[in-house]
């Protein structure tokens, strides 16, 4: 009788042992343990600048076509503060004309100039080292755009102020400046005023670029459809 007795009891306790490791098993993987484990740092890595690649490009295509800047309000290059009161008595004496194809010049300068941003982009997206991509990967919807800010304005605006200036010569915007500063300081107690132009346009065309390429990583973080690879899902899809 004891040694059946027994015998129940170690099937009873045998069956209660693997019972439990089984649960604990299924626990483990519901809190996502290691039967799930993430990306690890290379692909994390990859996909990051993967993403950062497909946003500049896409940014830069989007900025570079006419009306990239000019019609697209929340980059528009409007008229410097500097000078708005120039542009404000001019527009009421009849030369509002003059003020709108300044504002039309710049834009185009800017659109004329972005597509040599690309190449500065690529460069940075391949310095981008692992730590990088785990700060990134846990920061904000535009961490990797602030991150790409602080590594390469300086760069970009260096690379990028040159070709806004001989832009800007192409497509007029010197001379619709003079044109329209000629006039104003015609009227009679106008004082002189005076804008750097290079430096202003420049600045705001870098500015117009970042927040697109804000606007582009904020898609592949938060839209499945903007994952165009399996990469991409892999690393934004957890």
């Amino acid at each position: 009788m004891k040694k059946t007795f027994y015998s129940a009891l170690f099937v009873f306790l045998l069956s209660a042992t693997t019972l439990d490791a089984g649960l604990l098993d299924n626990m483990m993987k519901g809190m996502g343990g290691p039967a799930k484990e993430g990306p690890d740092e290379s692909t994390t890595a990859s996909g990051l600048k993967e993403a950062l690649s497909i946003g500049t490009e896409k940014a830069v295509k989007n900025v570079s076509r006419v009306d990239g800047y000019f019609g697209n309000q929340a980059i528009k290059i409007l008229m410097p503060e500097s000078i708005q009161r120039v542009a404000d008595v001019l527009g009421k004496i009849g030369y509002q004309k003059e003020v709108d194809d300044f504002v039309l010049s710049m834009n185009r300068a800017a659109e004329k100039a972005a597509p040599r941003a690309l190449s500065i982009f690529v460069g940075a997206i391949k310095e981008m080292t692992f730590d990088d991509a785990r700060g990134i990967l846990s920061g904000g919807d535009t961490a990797a755009t602030e991150f790409f800010k602080r590594k390469t304005h300086d760069k970009l605006y260096a690379a990028f102020k040159p070709i806004v200036s001989s832009s800007m010569d192409e497509v007029g915007v010197t001379r619709s400046y003079k044109d329209m500063m000629a006039k104003y300081e015609s009227i009679p107690f106008m004082n002189k005023q005076s804008l750097n132009l290079d430096h202003y346009v420049t600045d705001k065309a870098l500015d117009g670029l970042f927040y697109m390429v804000g606007q582009e990583e904020i898609q592949i973080r938060t839209n499945p459809a903007a994952r165009v690879s399996d990469l991409l899902k892999n690393v934004f899809g957890r």
